[in-house]
């Protein structure tokens, strides 16, 4: 006894991650002092009763409480010494997907794990749109690779040191996508990066993966090969960037750039302005500020290009598609060259009441256009229009509601893009205040006209008490003549009513995938 007390003792002093390295291995078993062959998991994988492909973020519950979520295979490796060889109850929630209930309300069944065994699980999905998998954070395809399964992308368990990142923005320069992302959190202390962070990807068909299968990411890192600040602006604070994209410069070379915001924590804003990419030191610059109070600049996280009345302007939804100018680098921080789609007296500024409205003097309607120096309506300005007596709902272009219930829709972030298949502009947004969630209900909408109406929307991914913003349809990943889109956004118990978050996918990136051929998404 006093031997096996002294070779423990010896190996909790040499070393106390070897100790720790020994357990995690199952190499020991220190009751009976001899070697033990290491587990062998018992594969469960929670497939697509539709699509038959894995889906990830499904929540597996013991009676116990016990929890494990499935990787972006839609697989979990699974060992409990108690349960191997036993009756197990595993409760399945995933939000979109719904197991049937039992006789007694449960939503799940029973497994008998084994070692080395497998059990495939049928989820029905109530979502319209299809999970595929996680972009960015920490053990990606963890439980695949336990288990000995190949993964898609090149780093499956962790990627520039990231363990979470805030809503990205990406376009394409020089050939290759180039992404930026908000805050992004790191396994080494609570405080990551706050400055921005970046990375590229090939496109598909030039080296780049299947957007179903996923993406390869080369982050910009640090010399602790942490992803590092992109847009280092001076001062204290946390730095946002939005509206990225390319225009050409006065000599005709196009330029990466972006809006940029500076900001107190989640506090009130103290800069803001334009940066551009400058290729030889890697990082966005600042050359000019805006004040505080405009709203006439770059936003949105998927501007687009279209070009009207023979000249091409860089459109800048969030989500809707109302403000404008021309693709001139040299205009970017000018606001007076801006364009909102508004009924306000071009060169106005809003505030409540009907004399900032134009109508036209013989018919009375409202004169809805283009209009240099003049913003867009935001959704609560319209609301108080409405309630002033100073316009109906029936003149805007924009009275987006629920096509299934009839209900008036707070739209959140969002984009817009051309969409081939339908040959109409497509809106893939978030809305706010909704039963189901505060921030986590994902619509589609579409219009032949970038200008509207936008009225009719479908709901087409659903969270239960979770926030899932910032939402971006990615339309350089269309496939099928663009019958197939794909978007993401930002998963994260932010601004939610949930108090626990989802282990390894909260605070990241999630891709989805929809067919519009889907009858569920017909349209008057």
């Amino acid at each position: 006894m006093l031997n096996q007390f002294l070779r423990v003792l010896s190996t909790l002093c040499l070393c106390a991650g070897g100790w720790v390295a020994l357990l995690a291995h199952g190499t020991v078993d220190l009751e009976n002092d001899v070697e033990v062959a290491a587990p062998q998991f018992f594969r469960i994988t929670v497939v697509d009763a539709q699509t038959q492909r894995g889906v990830p973020l499904v929540q597996l519950r013991l009676v116990d409480g016990t929890t494990y979520y499935t990787d972006s295979a839609g697989v979990v490796a699974f060992y409990e010494p108690g349960l191997m060889g036993t009756e197990t109850f595993f409760h399945f929630e995933s939000h979109g997907y719904e197991y049937p209930a039992d006789y007694f309300g449960y939503h799940g069944l029973k497994l008998t794990p084994t070692e080395g065994g497998a059990a495939i699980v049928q989820l029905p999905r109530i979502n319209i749109a299809e999970r595929l998998y996680r972009i960015t954070g920490a053990g990606i395809y963890r439980d695949s690779r336990l288990l000995g399964d190949a993964a898609p992308i090149a780093k499956p368990f962790i990627n520039g040191l990231v363990a979470g990142q805030d809503s990205a923005l990406a376009t394409i320069f020089h050939n290759k996508l180039f992404w930026i992302w908000g805050d992004t959190s790191r396994p080494a202390y609570p405080l990551g990066n706050f400055k921005a962070s970046g990375a590229t990807s090939e496109l598909p068909g030039n080296g780049g993966l299947d957007p179903s299968a996923g993406i390869d990411l080369s982050y910009w890192v640090d010399a602790n090969g942490f992803s590092r600040e992109m847009a280092p602006v001076a001062g204290s604070g946390v730095v946002w960037l939005g509206g990225l994209q390319t225009a050409p410069d006065p000599g005709g070379v196009d330029r990466l750039f972006a809006y940029f915001m500076r900001l107190a924590g989640l506090g009130s804003p103290l800069e803001q302005g334009l940066v551009l990419w400058n290729e030889t030191t890697e990082i966005f610059e600042k050359v000019s500020n805006l004040p505080l109070d405009e709203t006439l600049h770059p936003h949105g996280s998927a501007p687009f290009k279209h070009v009207d009345g023979g000249v091409e302007f860089l459109y800048f939804a969030n989500p809707l598609p109302n403000m404008r100018v021309p693709a001139q680098l040299a205009l970017m921080d000018q606001p007076d060259r801006f364009e909102g789609f508004t009924p306000l007296v071009a060169g106005t500024r809003y505030s409540v009441g009907a004399t900032q409205l134009e109508r036209d003097p013989l018919s009375g309607k409202l004169v809805w256009g283009w209009k240099a120096n003049t913003p867009p309506l935001t959704h609560a300005q319209q609301e108080q229009l409405i309630t002033a007596g100073a316009m109906t709902l029936l003149e805007s272009p924009y009275r987006l509601k629920d096509y299934d219930t009839g209900s008036s829709l707070i739209e959140h972030n969002g984009t817009v893009a051309w969409n081939d298949y339908r040959q109409k502009w497509i809106m893939i947004f978030g809305v706010s205040f909704r039963p189901e969630s505060m921030l986590g209900e994902i619509y589609i909408a579409e219009s032949s006209n970038i200008e509207g109406p936008w009225i009719h929307a479908r709901k087409i991914v659903t969270h239960d008490d979770y926030s899932f913003y910032n939402v971006a349809q990615r339309s350089f990943f269309d496939q099928a003549g663009g019958r197939i889109i794909y978007f993401e956004g930002t998963y994260t118990m932010m601004f939610s009513g949930s108090e626990i978050p989802t282990p390894r996918y909260n605070y990241n990136q999630i891709m989805y995938r929809l067919d519009l051929s889907n009858p569920a998404l017909s349209q008057p």
